[in-house]
């Protein structure tokens, strides 16, 4: 009689976890799931299959967790009873096979992705990839247009269906790099240059971030991508430009040493005119060591 409580209490947890998590599926923004671009959809899928690799043991096993417990309680009387079984040459095919398939299931779908989505990869188009340098501070992104001249901090802007390359480093802590709706994180290293390519598909506004704590303002360091048409951007080019800011050493530094104002609130949208166009270069160098001759 106790084990057939037990079961029950089991039966009611299973059932609400289950309906709790989809409850929280479907009341949940989960961007990973409503890629805007190639490498998203890919990475979607990559999800999808390994779960449902995975569900083929994890599923079985919730369902025996249950039925065995209840099927062999000491109140069912018909349930078969061999006190000196100790082998079955079925069940230990099945218990090492399976997982067997599974982890070489997984292992080729693993290694197909590893080159298919590898983030240095150029995306194929009939178009001119766009390059954006992208530089993480604390706590805020600086984005670099070095064809156009530009930058800004903490908004992105680039064409619909053109491959974007963007160069990434950072002047301070180990970061990362992420737009979940465009796919691939790159992390963020001081010294170093990254490089991820995406493509957007679909005009909108896509929330981009830090996905590698950082310290005290970490929370603040997001960014809003905006994707839209070629005749957009050089409107959104020609705004930049129209701007007061230039950014060269001595602006540069003001945003370093703004940082701490970071912690409270996130750095507001900025736009610099001109640039630079050896910073992005300076910056690496300066963690290198390459300015001090090393």
């Amino acid at each position: 009689m106790k084990i057939g409580c037990n079961v029950k209490v089991t039966l009611i947890v299973l059932t609400v976890a289950v309906l709790s998590m989809i409850g929280l599926v479907f009341s949940t923004n989960m961007v990973l799931f409503d890629p805007k671009g190639p490498i998203g959809e890919a990475q979607k899928d990559l999800i999808i299959i390994s779960v449902l690799l995975m569900a083929i043991i994890i599923v079985p096993v919730l369902f025996m967790s249950v039925y065995f417990p209840y099927k062999y309680r000491k109140s069912n009387t018909n349930a078969e009873y061999k006190p000196n079984w100790e082998h079955s040459t079925k069940i230990e095919i099945i218990v090492w096979a399976v997982p067997c398939l599974i982890i070489l299931a997984l292992g080729y779908v693993t290694y197909l992705t590893s080159f298919s989505l590898d983030p240095r990869q150029e995306l194929k188009s009939d178009k001119e990839p766009l390059t954006v340098q992208v530089v993480a501070m604390n706590w805020k992104w600086l984005f670099i247009y070095p064809e156009q001249q530009v930058a800004t901090v903490n908004e992105l802007a680039f064409p619909v269906d053109r491959p974007i390359e963007f160069l990434v480093t950072s002047d301070t802590t180990m970061n990362s790099f992420f737009i979940p709706q465009l796919g691939s994180q790159i992390y963020a290293m001081a010294g170093m240059e990254n490089r991820l390519n995406l493509l957007a598909s679909e005009e909108g506004v896509y929330r981009g971030l830090s996905a590698n704590y950082s310290g005290f303002g970490f929370s603040n360091m997001h960014f809003k991508a905006h994707v839209v048409d070629d005749a957009e951007f050089e409107q959104w080019i020609e705004q930049v430009r129209s701007s007061e800011q230039v950014l060269n050493d001595a602006s540069y530094q003001i945003l370093v040493e703004n940082e701490k104002d970071q912690i409270r609130a996130p750095h507001p949208v900025t736009y610099y005119s001109t640039v630079d166009p050896l910073q992005f270069k300076d910056i690496i160098e300066k963690h290198s060591g390459v300015q001090n001759g090393l």
